[in-house]
């Protein structure tokens, strides 16, 4: 009789309060109780003064000509980076997950050496070796340079929204392949996983309804490995937003970069760098928010 006032109805949505235990309750404990012997030691141990008033009246502080402070420029092109690079890096690694499971040795070989490749490479490595040795060349092979290097051109509100301004157009289309091509590999795997993941059932039910291969595909195939793959995909996603931190090195002004130079110009390195730790975590905290409520739905969806 006990199990059953436990046990939730299905369909019924269970309060996140509800479902917190005696262990959460602890961990809480004990991360308050680190960020209270951090911020003691920081203040009494090692003498340092906060000084968080000077530290907000810096990133709110407006750029040239009544622009955006620079805090929140660096901030809205992560978002802008992140945004794009996730475009580019599911459509790539969809295709690289198809192609790693093809038969045709033509594109599964290539595939198969490109995910290999990617993922034994530090991040830090191949955003060095894209954007010194082939970005320069990229650029004017695919005939662009006009377009990203020597833009003049006035541009409306819709395209500075997407693309920022002109004259940055090329520092974010390198950062964009960057952490593509990056995250491609990854997401490639996971693709690939969630499609071998289908019973074979379901490819011989689908056989046997006499679909073609893409309605095979469209209709049976891919939406069971979606729900399957919405949490790894989430994490990846959420991963590509913290990896695009490293594109900084490599002068395109995004969180880190304006952080950085905001921390080291004014000396309030603590307070700073908090900041952009928290700018992160809100983009993270909202992603994996939206990710769960798709992951909800293609449950839903495919229980229909």
């Amino acid at each position: 009789m006990s199990q059953s006032h436990t046990q939730t109805m299905p369909g019924k949505i269970v309060p996140a309060f509800s479902r917190f235990n005696k262990l959460d309750l602890l961990l809480v404990v004990i991360i308050c109780g680190f960020l209270g012997w951090l911020t003691f030691h920081s203040s009494a141990g090692i003498h340092y003064q906060w000084n968080w008033d000077k530290a907000l009246e810096l990133i709110f502080t407006n750029g040239k000509q009544s622009e955006l402070p620079y805090f929140f420029q660096g901030f809205i092109t992560t978002i802008r980076l992140s945004f794009w690079g996730m475009i580019f890096a599911a459509i790539l690694g969809v295709l690289l997950g198809l192609a790693r499971r093809s038969p045709i040795t033509a594109l599964r070989l290539p595939a198969q050496a490109y995910i290999q490749l990617v993922r034994n490479i530090p991040p830090l490595v191949f955003v060095f070796i894209f954007y010194f040795f082939i970005s320069n060349q990229l650029v004017p092979a695919l005939g662009l340079e006009e377009v990203l290097r020597h833009s003049n051109t006035d541009i409306n509100g819709l395209q500075a929204f997407l693309f920022g301004p002109s004259r940055l157009w090329e520092n974010l289309f390198s950062g964009v392949l960057c952490v593509g091509l990056i995250a491609a590999a990854y997401i490639a795997e996971i693709v690939r996983s969630g499609i071998d993941a289908i019973a074979k059932g379901q490819w011989e039910a689908a056989d046997s309804l006499g679909l073609s291969r893409w309605d095979r595909f469209r209709y049976v195939i891919f939406p069971q490995a979606l729900a399957g793959t919405v949490p790894p995909l989430a994490g990846q996603f959420i991963s590509l937003v913290k990896d695009s931190s490293i594109i900084s090195l490599i002068s395109i002004q995004e969180l880190t970069f304006v952080g950085s130079e905001i921390a080291n110009s004014s000396g309030l390195i603590f307070e700073i760098w908090l900041l952009v730790g928290v700018g992160y975590l809100f983009l993270c905290l909202g992603l994996s928010l939206l990710f769960s409520r798709l992951e909800k739905y293609s449950q839903k969806h495919l229980q229909r």
